[in-house]
């Protein structure tokens, strides 16, 4: 689905550094990145030291000279072989024995890591806090859905100020599939960085599991103005959705330290910059609600967040992320009211009417090719349900109808509905309620 998010709010990309100075990393943290990335990869060129750092050509030429200067580095004397005129270059035993010191104290080489005062900026210019949906955008994105006509009026608001949002209600109506539909209403692309450096330590942040590459664009040969290149230090993403659900635990929002390459890893709302943080199942967790919903109070409340490194020194990074806690309990069973008072807004998502669950049984009974069968229908609704209380759940339709398609399946017949089908698939839905004699 092809969505633009208010085109007069179109993303700023990060520009790239001009010269050594622009980079405001320590000097001696780039060139001993520059020497272990040589030795790692086995580079010689500038163009492929530029490329596998991540720099314009201008700027490892500067670290190429410092480099050489400090007699870390020389040129081999003769041309590099395919490389067209471009001299080639190699450590010096100066330089080798500088890089396994520096190895010894980070395994990190590749890409240049951005400062987090410079990625400050970069959020700034992308923040969550800036998108504006319209109604029609959040429609569509949910239009394979059918739901309550004040869903989107309470939903909308909460989405463009970029707040903490809770979902809350029965099981298995679609609070789920709510929170996908507002990730992809939000059709824009933002930068996020390979890696940041803070107090001379490398935490690395873009992870393929989580972000989304996008397309390279590509410049119109017609057009008149040209794109400018971005820095390439940051990959260009879709805007970030981190799902999490029984598994999420509190070490989780810390930094995670690998004592063999001696660097750090993103915790999961840090690589949500920009995004969504998704917290499904609220309550299923091994950690009490209140006790995670606690973690939160300082960046919901302050768009900050504080993490710590291994010697124990804390710092503030930015908190730009849109967090949506969906939970089948009640809010009032799993929170104080203290805690409540931080989700700026409560939504509850009830289960279809009678009206609305035959609306979504015929959808999805024609997107499975599942003919519909009206004494079918009629001894559901008025035989099975009543002994729910008539209580209808949006997961229903899509499991009555597998049940019965897997029955027509294995039978060698058509797909067809029938009483006695609904019965077999009915009985599949709920456990019976009895004592087993062991």
């Amino acid at each position: 689905m092809n969505m633009q998010v208010s085109p007069q709010k179109g993303v700023t990309p990060p520009p790239a550094p001009a010269s050594i100075e622009d980079m405001r990393l320590p000097v001696t943290m780039m060139r001993d990145i520059l020497l272990k990335t040589m030795f790692r990869k086995s580079l010689s060129t500038l163009t492929e030291l530029a490329e596998a750092v991540c720099l314009p050509r201008v700027v490892v030429q500067e670290l190429i000279d410092m480099a050489r200067e400090q007699k870390l580095m020389e040129a081999m004397g003769t041309l590099h072989a395919g490389a067209g005129s471009e001299m080639a270059f190699q450590l010096t035993d100066a330089g080798r024995a500088r890089t396994q010191d520096a190895l010894a104290q980070s395994e990190y080489y590749g890409a240049m890591p951005v400062p987090l005062e410079v990625y400050r900026e970069q959020i700034k210019r992308q923040s969550i806090r800036d998108i504006q949906l319209s109604r029609q955008q959040l429609s569509d994105a949910m239009g394979h859905l059918v739901l309550p006509p004040n869903l989107l009026s309470n939903l909308g608001p909460a989405v463009s100020s970029g707040r903490s949002i809770l979902m809350y209600g029965p099981p298995g109506n679609g609070k789920s599939s709510i929170s996908n539909g507002i990730r992809d209403a939000m059709g824009d692309k933002i930068y996020v960085p390979r890696a940041i450096e803070y107090a001379g330590q490398v935490i690395t942040v873009y992870d393929p599991i989580v972000h989304s590459k996008a397309e390279a664009e590509q410049d119109d040969p017609n057009s008149l103005r040209r794109r400018k290149g971005f820095d390439t230090r940051y990959v260009r993403c879709d805007r970030p959705t981190v799902i999490t659900g029984g598994e999420l635990s509190l070490e989780m929002l810390d930094l995670t330290y690998n004592p063999t390459a001696r660097t750090y890893q993103a915790p999961l709302q840090l690589k949500a910059t920009g995004g969504i943080f998704i917290v499904d199942d609220l309550g299923r967790q091994a950690e009490p609600p209140q006790s995670l919903v606690n973690r939160w109070i300082v960046p919901l409340e302050e768009s900050k967040d504080i993490l710590a490194l291994q010697s124990g020194e804390k710092f503030e990074v930015p908190f730009d992320t849109l967090v949506v806690f969906s939970t089948n309990f009640h809010p009032n069973e799993i929170f104080d009211q203290a805690a409540l008072r931080r989700i700026f807004y409560k939504i509850k998502i009830d289960g279809p009417d009678q009206q609305n669950f035959l609306k979504i049984f015929a959808l999805v009974a024609k997107k499975k090719k599942m003919p519909l069968d009206e004494a079918a229908l009629v001894h559901l609704i008025h035989r099975k349900y009543p002994t729910i209380d008539n209580i209808y759940a949006n997961y229903q339709p899509v499991f009555l109808i597998d049940q019965m398609i897997s029955i027509c399946e294995f039978e060698g017949i058509p797909y067809q509905m029938s009483p006695e089908l609904i019965d077999r698939a009915w009985a599949n839905m709920f456990v019976k309620d009895e004592e087993i004699v062991k």
